[in-house]
């Protein structure tokens, strides 16, 4: 086992983006249960039951060791008024490793290491600051958890568990970043008070340089949580042929620490020089483009910026971000012999977890940017997600075409819960629709294949006007399409 979970955690290290499949979370996490549209809170048959409903192991006719690898396809596209292209090709495998104990009547336990989900994207586009230079957007959200299960059988019919997993997560970011320029609060004119945010968005006609958002080249790297996530589940087998669960997942806060971050605002700060050159050339017609630039170099230093050092800061970085509780039910019937039917709906609650996202940023050097930003180079920026809650329904079902070979078929349809105010092309969570078909087969008494097919079908969505992240994303539309395919090997004892 010790073996097991040191080749699991290999593979987390080598596994790079994931992607969102509900919201950043995937809609099964085994072949056996993805082939059924991920249905299993009311299905006790899988050791999936330990993320979904861990009472359900309770009613494993035996203990199992399940090995399972998954592989993502996704396909990415962002349209705005500069850009009209694909987002990077991109594979990334998913691999979770569980063990359940079924051995006593009443008690059973279990452990498992699991991809829980995240999203992340990879783009060279053009944005209206940088001319035809392409800019990098690249976003990594990772995560991953594992830990202990228990549940304890009241009677034949009845059972309630408890899952305690430690989760481990990812966080990176690189893009042009945008703020509202009335964020750079250092005091610009100590005579009139005016910031240097005022300065920057006054209109050319009062001596402002007009602008409605201030931007930075940003790279953010780095970035690990350590959290917790609990679970609670009940499970009720009527019979044989019918059984109901019920669960519940805790939300999970995350602060991802010792991140850093890079800040560059050498594209606004020459677009802004450039502008106030033009502005005192107009206002003193035969004036030489060079004594505008050192006239207008002269009065950045008024303002306390020395052009010659810069404006690239380095950053020491903290971000907090939640994932939302989830409760769940679920239900399996069987109307005859060889077929079963089932069914589960997990409620999402998006709204309390991805409402803002903080990115604290500490010990910043470049005096320049401080000066702007009036701050000692220490300063929070509360980032828009405003996420919405969202329903997950999956309906699948299993067919016994021989003792030996099962297949499976499902659909699963989730909420949209990335509000058209803040969609961005580096955080796409917006697949709704799935379809998935599967297959186990028995090779012997005690080990069986299964393998999935799932597609995330594509969805769309158009950013309102304005945008909440930046003017680049107003009107703009973003796409996901997902293609997976799912392994697992599942032996028992």
């Amino acid at each position: 086992m010790k073996q097991l979970m040191k080749l699991y955690l290999v593979m987390l290290i080598l596994t790079t983006t994931l992607f969102a499949q509900a919201g950043t979370k995937l809609i099964g996490f085994n072949a056996q249960t993805i082939g059924r549209a991920g249905t299993s809170i009311g299905n006790f048959d899988s050791n999936e039951l330990m993320m979904t409903n861990p009472a359900g192991i309770s009613f494993l006719k035996k203990s199992s060791l399940d090995l399972d690898l998954s592989f993502m396809f996704p396909t990415l596209h962002f349209k705005n008024n500069l850009n009209d292209i694909d987002g990077d090709k991109n594979t990334f495998p998913l691999p979770t490793v569980s063990y359940v104990n079924n051995y006593d009547d009443k008690f059973s336990w279990g452990i498992g290491l699991f991809t829980a989900g995240g999203m992340g994207a990879d783009f060279k586009l053009k944005h209206a600051l940088y001319g035809t230079a392409l800019q990098e957007y690249h976003s990594k959200l990772a995560l991953m958890q594992g830990g202990i299960s228990a549940a304890y059988k009241f009677n034949e019919n009845l059972s309630v568990g408890v899952s305690a997993h430690l989760v481990y997560s990812m966080l990176e970011f690189a893009m042009p970043f945008s703020l509202n320029p009335l964020s750079m609060a250092g005091v610009a004119n100590p005579m009139t008070g005016m910031t240097f945010g005022q300065m920057f968005a006054a209109p050319n006609s009062v001596g402002g340089f007009g602008y409605t958002e201030v931007t930075a080249s940003a790279k953010m790297n780095d970035l690990s949580a350590l959290g917790f996530n609990g679970k609670i589940g009940l499970a009720y087998k009527v019979s044989d042929e019918l059984s109901f669960g019920l669960s519940y997942s805790s939300p999970i806060d995350l602060t991802y620490k010792n991140g850093t971050a890079t800040m560059d605002m050498t594209q606004q700060l020459n677009d802004a020089f450039g502008k106030a050159v033009m502005g005192w050339m107009m206002q003193n017609p035969g004036k030489s483009q060079q004594e505008a630039q050192a006239a207008i170099m002269g009065m950045f230093a008024q303002l306390g910026i020395d052009m010659s050092k810069g404006v690239v800061a380095n950053y020491d970085l903290n971000v907090d971000l939640s994932f939302p509780q989830i409760i769940g039910f679920g239900i399996s019937y069987k109307p005859m012999s060889n077929l079963k039917l089932s069914s589960d709906v997990e409620i999402l609650s998006w709204e309390s977890a991805f409402d803002n996202m903080t990115l604290k940023l500490s010990n910043g050097k470049n005096a320049n940017i401080n000066k702007m930003m009036g701050n000692n180079g220490a300063f929070d920026i509360e980032f828009p997600l405003k996420w919405k809650n969202s329903v997950l329904v999956k309906i699948g079902a299993e067919y016994c075409v021989t003792k030996e070979l099962v297949l499976r078929g499902g659909f699963a349809h989730n909420q949209n819960p990335v509000p058209e105010s803040t969609i961005f092309p580096v955080f796409p969570a917006i697949v709704e629709n799935h379809l998935t078909i599967g297959a186990g087969y028995k090779l012997s008494e005690n080990f069986i294949v299964n393998a999935a097919f799932e597609m995330g079908l594509n969805n769309s969505l158009k950013a309102s006007n304005p945008s909440l992240i930046a003017n680049e994303y107003s009107n703009s539309t973003s796409e996901l399409a997902t293609t997976l395919i799912h392994f697992s090997f599942s032996y028992s004892f």
